[in-house]
């Protein structure tokens, strides 16, 4: 029989919010051949990662399979990625389902050394705005960790909905996965004017970032998730450093040239957003981190040879940027 969930403790992590910089890792989950959980593969992705220079390492989110993952699975890893980090970088875990699973997997990530939670939407349910803020208010108070709540799918929030999140003790932050611009300001500027001066982070989660994140520079938001850092960190932290000093030339170049072509491929087939990365790691010679479990399914080949002459052209890319030897 399992333990319930801790009650909220009175000595929740504030420093998150200020160790939340540079870019932001989301390693893949990594398999053996019969489908089991290889956790050395793991550890040395997310060392590979964090020696890369990842900022934070996001473990066991949606592009770590969080929705494959048993309860003790997530626990090894997310152990696994607290232990390779060794206190270098925050190590943040995803929960998710119904409040009560929310709370258990947090349960889990808290006492697994986890830093903080990024809390995906419950599973399936379209709900109101009363049930989500009910929803994460008491997922917050289940748990020591900070929350950052994560916006995407049949989680869509109302600015002032996000107001009261903002107001709730543990909830240190916010993750757009929607790309409604004009909605996001709003929920900003709620925010910033309801939620009594208290400090709150935003990132971009759109799947493939990048190719938003001049926009969501306009609106203030600069911290965003990059999934193709877990396959060619190279390009991600060229694309990062151009981003950051207003070099146009080589984000543009990158856009045009690696970016959005990846998309178009990303956006071929459904979980592609998560198969392909998974893809990338092998292209590029990394651990042995296999392939996704059902119901997603792996690239088709003619897919993968079109990912990896991409790869080629945007490392080519990468190191033709100024302060690629960085």
């Amino acid at each position: 029989m399992t333990a319930p969930p801790p009650p909220a403790a009175a000595g929740r992590r504030p420093q998150l919010a200020d160790r939340l910089d540079g870019l932001l890792f989301f390693p893949v989950t990594a398999y053996a051949p019969d489908g089991a959980l290889a956790l050395d593969a793991f550890r040395a992705h997310v060392r590979g990662g964090i020696e890369a220079g990842a900022g934070a390492v996001f473990a066991c989110c949606g592009t770590g399979e969080f929705h494959a993952l048993t309860p003790e699975e997530y626990a090894e890893c997310v152990a696994a990625a607290v232990a390779e980090a060794a206190g270098r970088v925050p190590v943040v875990a995803g929960t998710g389902y119904g409040t009560a699973l929310a709370a258990r997997f947090a349960h889990l990530a808290h006492t697994a050394g986890a830093d903080g939670l990024l809390a995906m939407p419950p599973y399936l349910v379209a709900a109101d705005q009363p049930g989500l803020l009910r929803h994460y208010t008491e997922l917050a108070a289940a748990t020591p960790l900070p929350v950052i709540v994560y916006q995407r799918g049949n989680a869509v929030f109302e600015p002032a909905t996000v107001a009261a999140l903002a107001r709730t003790p543990g909830v240190i932050g916010f993750k757009d996965g929607l790309g409604d611009l004009d909605l996001l300001q709003r929920i900003i500027s709620a925010v910033r004017t309801d939620a009594a001066g208290r400090p709150f982070v935003y990132f971009n989660g759109l799947p493939t970032a990048e190719l938003t994140g001049l926009a969501y520079r306009g609106l203030g938001v600069r911290l965003y998730s990059s999934a193709v850092f877990a396959f060619a960190p190279e390009i991600a932290l060229a694309f990062h450093r151009a981003l950051a000093a207003g070099d146009h030339g080589t984000v543009t170049r990158l856009l045009d040239g690696f970016y959005r072509p990846l998309v178009e491929l990303r956006n071929v087939r459904p979980g592609y957003a998560v198969s392909l990365v998974k893809a990338g790691v092998r292209l590029r010679g990394g651990p042995a981190v296999g392939g996704v479990r059902p119901p997603l399914s792996d690239p088709a080949p003619a897919h993968v040879e079109q990912l990896a002459r991409l790869v080629d052209h945007g490392l080519a890319l990468a190191s033709a940027a100024p302060g690629a030897g960085a």
